[in-house]
């Protein structure tokens, strides 16, 4: 959280919060409890309840909490004895972070608030196999001209152009008012005082510890390279990098998907890949070597096609090749087997599909999904039926949306951020 501590700009812009108060179990604990309780609030005597924490140890949080920016009163609630009791609520305006989705061929790029919800977006064409230079140029680029559309530097007014149209840096044109040396750092993220940071979420496989990619499919150019210095260095903001969809299960558990209380669900993301992100006991699960989901990439037919990653046969080249063909009730077949092995090893409670191929035919994939495994459901004689097979929520920006919530989510007492 370094170097984001002021409460406010100078002339109009958008207030910023003192997240660097954020620095305990405890205090993330109430603000996990602020967020959930939306705009009605929560009283102090309630944090304490929840928390087990004592009303002066809640009061002190608070009291730091309010005077940062990050809380404020709500309005008073009537007791059921004695005084009526004051209600605080988060600021969701007081703190920001940036997604960022780098695909095979597109960048998508989100500025969300406290609460998640998106207050800008922008997204265009790329081309991951560009090099490196090309990529962080784009990926800098467009992020300084979403975060400077939306928030303003500080000291400005905040400027428009925050909608959805591809910036002038995924296009390979500087930004107007950029200098030629591509330095976003030098040009102002870090003087935007609300802004926590920006999460990356790209195909795997990557140490997300680290922030250094591996032998990413079809480019393995990238394999070795610190994504997460190179770009923090360029930026000038904390960066924290995952797997795409490791990224959208966070995404989708901190919205209340099945899995966020505790239980477990698989999600598919078909688009210019195949992955999976996994829930497992309510958090996110990245394995020993943060190398978990790679289910593109298990074997369905020995003497199959040669995939990219050097294998044949996998279950990432079996289903695109359905879909470049057009046949689309094939891929959700060969998507079904595959998800019916997840199932099988891990007795999931639910599996949501998503990417731009699913969001292309949605129904046809979750349907298609579901038959194969009610189908195995029945010849195995699964207790409770058959695992149920839903789109996920959110859309095309499930990935970009879940890359923000790297930075948020341990803000909020999430240790799977």
């Amino acid at each position: 959280m370094g170097g984001v501590n002021r409460t406010r700009t100078t002339s109009g812009g958008p207030a910023g919060a003192n997240l660097g108060v954020v620095r305990s179990h405890n205090t993330a604990l109430v603000l996990g409890l602020l967020r959930a309780a939306g705009a009605e609030g929560i009283s102090r005597l309630e944090l304490a309840e929840r928390t087990g924490l004592t009303p002066q140890a809640v009061s002190k949080i608070t009291a730091r909490l309010r005077e940062s920016g990050l809380a404020a009163e709500a309005g008073r609630r009537a007791s059921t004895g004695g005084k009526p009791r004051t209600v605080l609520r988060l600021v969701p305006e007081a703190g920001h972070a940036v997604g960022v989705h780098l695909d095979r061929d597109e960048l998508r790029v989100v500025l969300v608030d406290l609460d998640g919800t998106v207050v800008g977006e922008r997204r265009g064409e790329l081309d991951l196999g560009a090099g490196a230079e090309a990529v962080l140029g784009a990926v800098g680029d467009v992020v300084e001209g979403l975060v400077t559309a939306v928030l303003g530097r500080a000291g400005d007014e905040p400027s428009a152009g925050a909608g959805g149209e591809p910036s002038a840096g995924a296009r390979g044109e500087p930004p107007a008012g950029a200098g030629a040396g591509g330095d976003a750092g030098a040009r102002g993220l870090p003087r935007i005082p609300s802004l926590l940071g920006v999460g990356v979420a790209l195909p795997g496989p990557l140490d997300h510890a680290r922030g250094v990619l591996h032998r990413v499919t079809g480019f393995p150019e990238w394999d070795g390279f610190p994504l997460r210095d190179a770009l923090a260095g360029r930026l000038g903001v904390p960066v924290v990098v995952d797997k795409d969809t490791n990224a959208a299960a966070l995404g989708l558990s901190v919205a209340g998907a099945e899995g966020g209380a505790g239980g477990s669900f698989a999600y598919l993301h078909l688009g210019t890949g195949l992955g999976a992100g996994l829930v497992l006991g309510g958090g996110v699960h990245r394995g020993a070597r943060t190398g978990a989901g790679e289910f593109g990439h298990q074997v369905l037919q020995l003497d199959g096609p040669r995939c990219e990653c050097g294998n044949r046969g996998c279950v990432e080249v079996l289903c695109l090749a359905a879909v470049a063909d057009g046949e689309t009730a094939e891929a959700a077949r060969v998507l079904g087997v595959a998800a019916g092995n997840l199932v099988g090893l891990l007795d999931i409670d639910v599996v949501l599909l998503g990417g731009r191929t699913v969001a292309g035919a949605p129904e046809a994939y979750a349907r298609g999904v579901g038959e194969v495994l009610d189908a195995r459901a029945r010849r195995e004689g699964t207790a409770g039926g058959p695992v149920p097979v839903r789109v996920a929520e959110r859309g095309e920006r499930v990935v970009a949306e879940g890359a923000a919530q790297l930075l948020l989510a341990p803000l909020f007492g999430r240790a799977d951020g």
